[in-house]
Parts: C-alpha cells; structure tokens; sequence
C-alpha cells in the first residue's frame, strides 16, 4: 500500500541477534539532534489479538492463523501508533513490521504471496532495510537473554526464515546490509542509506 503521510517510515528487520533495536535507537537520537519527532516501536504490537493467540489458543496454532493475527495486530499498531506520528511529520523507526510475517509465517508453512496480500493494507514504509546475520551469530549474540517468541529459537526454523527474508531480498522489497560485522560498520551502512533516501524524499 502506498505512502498517506508526512513524515518518514523506516522499517529494520532480521533475525534476532542482528542488532536491529541497537541501530533504531542510535537512528532515532539522529533524528531528534535535527530537530524532530521521532519514535522506537516494534512488532507484534502485542494487542489483544496476539495476546489471545499465545493463551487461547495455543493448541490449534498454525502458520495461517499465525499470519492473520499478526495482521490484524498490524494494522492496530499502524493505525494507533505509526500514522499519527508520520501525520504530524515526525520519524518512526519499528522494529519487524509485515515483513516479519513474511519471512516467519512462510517459514511454518504459509505461502508466502499469501501473506503479502493479508497485509496489503499495512502502508508500506519509505525505507525497509533487511539486517542479515548467520543464524549460528545471531543465537550465540541472544545467548542469556529472554525472548517473547521461545518456539522461533530453534536453528533449523531460523535457517529457513534467513532463506525467506533473502526471498524477499531478491524482490526488491528489503535493502540487504550484511550484519554479521561489528556494529560500527554495520551502523555506517544503514546510517547512509537510510539518509539518502531521507534527503532525496525531503529535498
């Protein structure tokens, strides 16, 4: 879905461990050292929807009705968290947004056109960048740490969600920076993509 807003929508996605909430949050205090409204959020959103899904029902899950949820919970958090700020013309810098039901979902099972088209109303962002680590480096950065989603932890799923994240590499729907580097340089990549197209869209 097309751009309805004034402000300027980054999406950071990979597996865990690729330092995507790092590089939001230095990204973000960029922003606001120029002078604007700019905020972290993340995906899920974690609304009632996907709260159900986690309690309710656990015993029939699958990856379609994980997509669909997901989906739903998208548009509650784009409508209620994202758009306002894009629609005063602040920055927002969210952490996995459809392209992780992409990539996860495809990787349980769903068909990956599928779950594009369930988000096909989820207004796609002005700069989506794919962070892509090894999923050996990414576990062993994540090792101690807690994680919302334990049952995606798993090194033969995630093997499968790189390939699916790399699918839509190829498409032309995320810009590939290789993330298996230290962070400085991994930051210098992303930093100047992302304030290249910044400039271009507010020249």
């Amino acid at each position: 879905m097309s751009r309805q807003y004034s402000g300027f929508f980054i999406v950071l996605e990979g597996l865990d461990g690729a330092g995507k909430t790092s590089i939001a949050y230095r990204l973000i205090d960029e922003f606001r050292s120029m002078g604007y409204e700019a905020i972290y959020t993340y995906e899920p959103y974690d609304s009632e929807y996907v709260k159900a899904l986690k309690s309710k029902y656990g015993s029939f899950r699958d990856a379609y009705l994980d997509a669909l949820t997901y989906a739903a919970d998208r548009l509650i958090h784009y409508r209620g968290v994202i758009k306002p700020v894009l629609e005063r013309g602040g920055i927002v810098v969210c952490d996995r947004y459809y392209y992780s039901s992409v990539a996860y979902q495809s990787a349980q099972g769903a068909e990956p056109e599928w779950v594009l088209t369930i988000n096909k109303y989820a207004p796609d962002p002005d700069v989506a960048i794919y962070l892509d680590v090894e999923p050996e480096i990414g576990l062993r950065r994540r090792r101690g740490l807690g994680t919302r989603f334990p049952e995606y932890e798993k090194l033969d799923f995630l093997i499968k969600v790189r390939e699916y994240y790399l699918w839509m590499v190829e498409r032309g729907l995320l810009r590939f920076v290789d993330a298996n580097r230290v962070f400085e340089d991994v930051y210098r990549d992303v930093y100047g993509y992302v304030m290249g197209v910044f400039r271009r869209r507010f020249s």
